[in-house]
């Protein structure tokens, strides 16, 4: 019963996801937050603060994604640690394809703007995120 659950859910995002060109694949680039999680079951999970956040920066179909840590000047502390992936398309969709010698696994872009977007996973778990804006207690 989940499964079929999880390819319902599946199903209606892709049916839902906006359309996006190869030229939108450049607002990736930046830094982001996520901002909630949605799972299968329709379930989820809000995140009101994050102590981490992405870093992505694309070109040709290639990037990479940080992980960075943010602090209250507006800099961020980061380590050499990074996620290669490449873009995809994948019929009217983009799939970011993640590999390390661990593991590989990928993400379908379901909508992307300048301020926010949102992937899938195989699992059918969703996640969206918003453009992180630095706190500056300086200003």
């Amino acid at each position: 019963m989940r499964t079929l659950l999880s390819i319902f859910a599946l199903i209606c995002l892709m049916s839902c996801q906006q359309n996006i060109s190869e030229s939108d694949l450049s607002k990736l680039n930046g830094y982001w937050e996520i901002k909630e999680v949605v799972f299968p079951d329709g379930s989820t999970k809000e995140y009101k603060a994050n102590t981490t956040i992405d870093f992505i920066e694309t070109a040709n179909l290639k990037g990479i994604r940080k992980k960075v840590q943010p602090t209250l000047k507006g800099t961020y502390f980061a380590n050499d640690d990074a996620e290669s992936f490449t873009i995809r398309q994948k019929g009217e969709s983009y799939e970011i394809y993640y590999k390390n010698d661990y593991s590989e696994w990928s993400e379908l872009l379901t909508s992307l703007s300048q301020h926010q977007f949102s992937v899938v996973n195989k699992e059918g778990v969703t996640y969206h995120y918003k453009r992180y804006e630095p706190i500056n207690i300086n200003e």
